[in-house]
């Protein structure tokens, strides 16, 4: 790992190498390795992406010159001096602290570094390489700096690896979810409504009805109330729980209103414990599940906005258990029972689609994390020891709790290899001191709670992209917005294609009528192109024999049947939702 990353940051150098000798005015930025690659920030107006091509090939020349990277110490007088021309080079050396930095040449390429690089350039297969795009980004991350343009680059040990992850590239690009949402016509984003907020078309809202139901359905039967909280509240609930001080940056502006000063909600839990404190609470009424869809706001920077799976306004399947103590590691190993069933009908396979990490917090971090060793202790050891005995393989992640206690996340990967989390459970023992939740306990005294967070989905937003991409769009039939396309072959036959149709209404098939004047050919295409599991196509033979001609998804004509045969074959793969 240690060498790639070497090959990477090498490679950074070798784009700023061969970009100043185009463009030797340009003014670079930095250039490090990233995930699966490398770029560099240089302002420079005038690239185009057929650039990239001319860049690749120089850098390709340069590695078969077998340049040395030969690294020294400057001091910052002399380093101001080196990069006289380079004003975001000569901004660094300001803020790098000591009298000293670091220089790397290559050939006859100078870059302020601190080094991690090969020896020599021929090191680097010249074959193991690719600059992919060009895009903006604001100098130190910042919207109140100068856009640079950002070059990016992929690159691996071996050109088979290379190829490997570019075939796989091209894989995620048919599944990407955005693309996808727009072919099959599932959401739409629009300007004028704003940034990360979709709007869901009739069949984007078919699925994510049917996803609300199972979710809702599923949940009551494992002893969740499900309830309806408000999407706003008082600033002053937010101050209690702590989330105001916490997530202050990631929460909308404060309304006032009348003499209130209200916010949209970016979490659920505090409305949730209203719920359980308007009314005395006995040992007896514990675990207290308590469940909602639940509309949350939060605001994400723009760059970081990415079809479904981050936007800032979204639905999460959202619960609170309050319980006792000694109550805890069985609630949460039934919370994991109902994520792995929740995931095994949507056939996500754990270490394969997803998997566990938990979450630790920073004890010397005092501002991001609840100040409380012994029940950090306690809960990490809970999560942990819950993991072990389930024979979970996971990992662990510093500093990724929340700041009220430490969590289990599952976190999904996408065909292009990244991770997002996509479900979660929390352990807080700060909401209970907060909010004063309490219990009468077998002896009659008040005992304090504990509440576990937990979603059985996640975002219905995100579990949609997720499921989007897996599927590629080819939904299973129990999923599928549109589960049967009926397509006469002329207008002569629309009348027994209607009495067909009054079928799937009695039997609740979702369905699409093809009965626009176009050939035979065009509205299949169009129906394929769709990706409706069944085609169920009819003319004089099928009117003839009282049937119905069908084509599956994947499969391709499985020949005439009578319509009660089909009704049987489909409302089995709803049932079953194989």
């Amino acid at each position: 790992m240690e060498n790639i990353e070497k090959i990477r940051h090498s490679l950074a150098h070798l784009l700023a190498s061969a970009v100043m000798e185009f463009w030797p005015k340009a003014k670079l930025g930095i250039g490090p390795a990233i995930e699966n690659g490398f770029y560099y920030d240089i302002e420079l107006k005038d690239l185009k992406p057929e650039d990239l091509q001319k860049i690749e090939g120089r850098m390709k020349e340069l590695i078969k010159e077998n340049q040395k990277f030969v690294g020294k110490k400057a001091s910052k007088i002399t380093a101001k001096k080196l990069f006289k021309s380079q004003p975001y080079k000569l901004e660094l050396i300001k803020d790098l602290p000591g009298k000293t930095v670091g220089t790397y040449q290559n050939g006859k390429f100078l870059d302020l570094c601190k080094g991690g690089h090969v020896g020599n350039t021929s090191e680097i297969d010249p074959n193991s390489f690719k600059l992919t795009k060009i895009a903006g980004a604001y100098w130190k991350g910042s919207e109140k700096n100068k856009m640079l343009t950002r070059i990016y680059g992929v690159a691996f040990e071996t050109a088979k690896e290379l190829q490997d992850y570019l075939t796989m590239q091209q894989e995620a690009e048919k599944r990407d979810h955005r693309l996808l949402g727009e072919k099959l016509d599932l959401f739409v984003f629009s300007d004028l409504v704003g940034k990360g907020l979709p709007l869901f078309t009739e069949k984007g809202s078919t699925i994510r009805r049917i996803l609300e139901r199972l979710v809702v359905d599923e949940e009551i039967k494992r002893g969740y109330k499900h309830v309806y909280t408000p999407e706003l509240a008082k600033v002053d609930l937010y101050k209690k729980s702590g989330h105001y001080p916490y997530y202050k940056e990631s929460m909308y502006p404060v309304m006032k209103i009348d003499e209130e000063e209200l916010i949209l909600r970016p979490m659920t839990c505090p409305h949730h414990y209203q719920l359980y404190l308007s009314r005395p609470r006995s040992y007896k009424e514990l675990p207290f599940r308590i469940a909602e869809l639940a509309k949350q706001f939060r605001y994400e920077k723009s760059g970081e906005l990415t079809g479904l799976i981050r936007v800032r306004s979204f639905c999460l399947a959202d619960s609170h258990i309050i319980c006792q103590k000694e109550n805890v590691e069985s609630e949460i190993n039934k919370v994991l029972d109902l994520i792995e069933y929740m995931a095994n009908i949507f056939g996500l396979k754990q270490n394969t689609d997803y998997r566990y990490r938990l979450s630790l917090g920073n004890r010397k971090d005092s501002k991001k994390y609840y100040k409380d060793d012994k029940a950090w202790n306690y809960a990490e050891n809970i999560l942990r020891k819950v993991l072990k005995e389930r024979k979970a393989s996971f990992y662990e992640a510093e500093k990724e709790a929340a700041f009220y206690g430490p969590k289990i996340d599952i976190q999904m990967k996408n065909f292009s290899g990244k991770e997002d989390t996509a479900f979660t459970v929390q352990y807080d023992f700060v909401g209970p001191k907060r909010f004063e939740l309490h219990f009468t306990n077998s002896k009659g005294e008040k005992e304090e709670a504990v509440v576990i967070h937990r979603s059985s989905i996640g975002a219905i937003e995100r579990i949609m992209a997720f499921l989007i991409e897996k599927y590629a769009g080819n939904f299973p039939v129990w999923l599928s917005p549109i589960q049967v396309a009926v397509i006469p072959i002329s207008e002569k036959h629309l009348e027994y294609a209607n009495e067909i149709a009054k079928q799937f209404h009695i039997y609740d098939v979702r369905f699409m009528m093809y009965d626009q004047n176009e050939t035979l050919s065009k509205k299949i295409r169009e129906a394929e192109m769709q990706k409706i599991p069944y085609l169920l196509i009819m003319g004089d033979k099928e009117i003839a024999a009282n049937a119905v001609s069908v084509r599956q998804r994947g499969k391709g004509d499985l020949g005439q049947m009578p319509l009660s045969n089909f009704l049987e074959k489909v409302k089995k793969e709803i049932q079953s939702k194989s």
